[in-house]
């Protein structure tokens, strides 16, 4: 991802648990907000164990932690 994406996907998962309690309210307003800015179709995970193995568009992938809870976020379709 551009730098400019990558700041505002951290953004934008720092601000979901502010506004949501769950980790599966986090992940769709995450993508939808994903959705929005930058075309569909983004897919989000959000938690604190699991395994993934996925296909994504050249340039449009993020995974990274806050605080103990992985955040992966990439674009596929």
């Amino acid at each position: 991802m551009s730098e400019d994406m990558q700041q505002d996907s951290m953004e934008c998962a720092t601000q979901a648990p502010e506004k949501y309690n769950t980790e599966k309210d986090i992940t769709t307003h995450i993508k939808k907000e994903s959705d929005k800015k930058y075309n569909p179709v983004w897919h989000c995970i959000v938690g604190r164990n699991f395994c993934s193995y996925v296909t994504y568009e050249t340039k449009d992938f993020i995974c990274f932690y806050l605080d103990q809870v992985a955040n992966l976020l990439f674009k596929s379709g």
